[in-house]
């Protein structure tokens, strides 16, 4: 299983890449939508990469109510421990 550390350095090198984000602002507290400006159809681009990362498909229902980045390092944990 990845630490939260790990799954938090890869999600900012993400956000960097994908939107552009800096890693700086991306905290565990930060909230996608409000704070970071992810809309749903870049959540899509954020999902192939946790596919991409896990080598698994990410389960709609455990994506639905992700809202902050830690909601997110939590759903990637879950993935790397089954």
């Amino acid at each position: 299983m990845l630490t939260q550390e790990e799954v938090l350095e890869k999600l900012r090198e993400w956000m960097e890449d994908l939107f552009e984000i800096s890693p700086e602002d991306i905290q565990l507290d930060s909230n996608l939508a409000t704070d970071l400006d992810v809309d749903s159809i870049d959540a899509i681009d954020l999902v192939v990469k946790i596919k991409e990362l896990t080598g698994k498909q990410v389960n709609p229902e455990d994506f639905k109510s992700v809202r902050t980045i830690q909601d997110v390092v939590i759903v990637i944990q879950n993935m790397t421990v089954e």
